[in-house]
């Protein structure tokens, strides 16, 4: 027996029994188990399981009456497990956990059902994008924030956010990482161990107030990420770390240029301050004041002016400074208090909209998409258009279920960051950078747009037929440029055609983006478009 399948191993050895809480099933369809009475019938069958269970039962799909493995295939397993889902929901209980394994002829699943409805979640959940240099700490800072413990020195709490074995073993983070945690009457709600998705879950549920961090990437070979991360996130504010032994650096001021080309209010923190002196982390809180009145912004040291200043003047105007450090959690407490405290910048209670950032597949679910929904909310059962194809069209797909966070939940509004099982397309099928919306939505793909641009920076000026890549929402596709009066200038601003090479994707007038090419960088806004029929 294999250590993955102990689970399934002890539920089929315990068996069902008249007083206990695991209950074999073959299989669960909706025009049978829900039709008539059987839908009442069976949410009392699991209301008296989970009553024998303390709270929790164990449902056993694709197997017998008796426990043998009789399998079922990836669609049945799904239904069953929308079906489940339902009677769970009649029960006044929510499935917490699924686990399968392929057997012969097809899988076989335990479902862990726990007491309660789903989670509800509150409509003051902040989402924080994190930037700045290599080595600064964003990731250690954020780990030491979620966790509420101390860094070792050697980048234990960095290790929660990092993704891949290469980036763990590097000590860099190559991708988008995402943490969790909040606040309740009583103060912060910590994850006692972020590797671990029962207490990221546990985060959710229990706190009254969420904040969600998109910690981004640090390294320049990996800036197009960290600019996805901070285009492509429905984010309310954005914290960006500088290093006391370090200061700020040209990676520091390209990441400034975009939090604030994107006008996102914006924190900066000043990390490791317990490895300088007094007098250094003076002198760079004196840079960092003067980097941000360079672009026009007005520093506000909150050790100085307060949590109340800052809280009432955080703005595209005025940015917060505080001093931190991970080891000493000095100004830790100073952050946690602005990140209970400041209002929620994003809602949006438009349509449902959600571009897809990454998709994956799960075994007895599906396809995946995951995103940030932009506005509008989605509910499990919705029917959605995803799109567009390469070939402009939008396909059809239904919601199977959503997740927040490791914990299902019934509906998910602006601001959450999801993974949305899909009903009706392969994964396969799915790419960044499409979007999610409701069926009834009559979208226009768009091949080429008007922009007012900016040009941060260049070597020579851009002329017609420029190719940098273009970041707009999580969209990242290389675009041909061609300038109104034939050429830009670096701190030039213009107007320009914008021309996806490859494809079309759906844009609309007054999104924000970022192009890049080499060292080459600027923002701009969508002013016009053109649908690509």
């Amino acid at each position: 027996m294999s250590r993955d399948r102990v689970l399934l191993e002890r539920a089929l050895d315990r068996g069902e029994q008249d007083g206990g809480s695991v209950e074999f099933k073959e299989r669960l369809l909706r025009d049978v188990h829900l039709e008539g009475g059987r839908r009442e019938s069976l949410a009392a069958q699991l209301r008296h399981r989970l009553l024998s269970g303390d709270g929790e039962a164990t449902y056993v799909v694709g197997v017998t009456d008796d426990g043998g493995l009789a399998g079922i295939d990836h669609d049945t397993f799904s239904e069953s497990m929308d079906v489940l889902s339902l009677l769970a929901e009649e029960a006044d209980a929510h499935i917490d956990d699924v686990q399968t394994w392929g057997v012969e002829d097809g899988l076989v699943g335990v479902a862990q059902v726990r007491d309660g409805s789903i989670l509800e979640t509150d409509d003051e959940h902040l989402v924080v994008g994190t930037a700045g240099h290599v080595d600064h700490g964003k990731s250690t800072l954020v780990g030491s924030l979620v966790t509420g413990t101390a860094d070792d020195g050697d980048g234990a709490t960095r290790a929660y956010l990092d993704v891949q074995p290469h980036e763990v073993e590097r000590g860099l983070s190559a991708d988008l990482s995402y943490a969790v945690y909040g606040f309740d009457d009583n103060g912060p709600v910590h994850v006692r161990n972020p590797d671990r998705k029962a207490d990221r879950a546990k985060v959710v549920e229990e706190a009254d107030r969420l904040v969600s961090f998109v910690d981004t990437v640090g390294h320049e070979p990996w800036l197009r990420t960290t600019i996805r991360g901070l285009v492509g996130q429905k984010l309310d504010y954005g914290l960006l770390v500088v290093a006391a032994d370090d200061g700020p650096t040209q990676t520091t001021r390209e990441h400034l240029g975009v939090l604030l080309a994107t006008e996102l209010p914006t924190i900066v923190a000043i990390t490791k301050t317990d490895a300088v002196s007094d007098e250094r982390c003076e002198e760079v809180e004196r840079e960092v004041e003067r980097l941000l009145r360079d672009v026009d912004k007005s520093p506000l040291r909150v050790a100085r002016h307060g949590v109340d200043a800052a809280v009432e003047e955080i703005s595209e105007r005025v940015v917060p400074i505080v001093t931190t450090s991970a080891i000493t959690m000095d100004g830790l407490d100073t952050l946690d208090e602005l990140f209970d405290r400041l209002p929620k910048t994003s809602q949006d209670a438009g349509e449902f909209r959600m571009y897809v950032d990454r998709s994956y597949s799960v075994t007895g679910v599906g396809a995946v998409a995951s995103g940030t929904v932009m506005s509008g909310e989605v509910e499990a059962g919705d029917e959605l258009l995803l799109g567009p194809m390469p070939d402009g069209r939008f396909q059809e797909v239904e919601v199977r279920s959503i997740e927040m966070h490791y914990h299902r939940v019934d509906q998910a509004s602006a601001g959450r960051i999801v993974g949305i099982a899909l009903k009706g397309v392969k994964e396969s099928a799915i790419e960044r950078g499409m979007v999610l919306l409701p069926r009834e939505a009559d979208p226009d793909p768009v091949r080429e747009f008007e922009a007012e641009v900016m040009v941060l920076n260049h070597p020579t000026r851009i002329g017609d037929g420029y190719e940098p890549v273009v970041h707009l929402e999580t969209i990242g596709e290389a675009a041909s440029f061609s300038p109104e009066n034939g050429r830009l200038l670096p701190g030039d601003t213009g107007e320009t055609t914008v021309r996806f090479k490859f494809r079309p994707y759906l844009i609309e007038e007054g999104q924000k983006f970022v192009f890049r090419e080499g060292r080459s960088k600027g923002v701009g806004t969508v002013t016009d478009v053109r649908p690509a029929n």
